[in-house]
């Protein structure tokens, strides 16, 4: 019998796309894994090691991953996209 992990990539690692990775693992509902820009590579690496290590704390065992790569992605049961372009002043979150 094989076991298969559930894998869910989330594209954007802003404060959407981070919380969502987050409580995706937090309740081990799939292991993750949290993609951004390539110049946000390092960012979005750090905050899935921040997540990770709040494992133990936390007590969920999920993995978690950060790049920039979309060929991280296959294989994903789930991809939900947070990415959008930041608002710019005056904007609004209709426009």
């Amino acid at each position: 019998m094989t076991i298969h992990r559930r894998k869910v990539s989330v594209i954007g690692a802003g404060f959407t796309g981070a919380t969502a990775a987050f409580m995706i693992a937090q309740n081990e509902l799939a292991d993750v894994v949290l993609v951004d820009l390539p110049d946000m590579e390092d960012s979005t690496k750090g905050k899935a090691l921040d997540m990770l290590e709040a494992s133990p704390v936390q007590g969920f065992d999920a993995h978690i991953i950060g790049t920039s790569n979309y060929e991280d992605i296959e294989g994903s049961d789930v991809v939900i996209i947070t990415a959008g372009i930041a608002r710019k002043p005056g904007m609004s979150v209709m426009t």
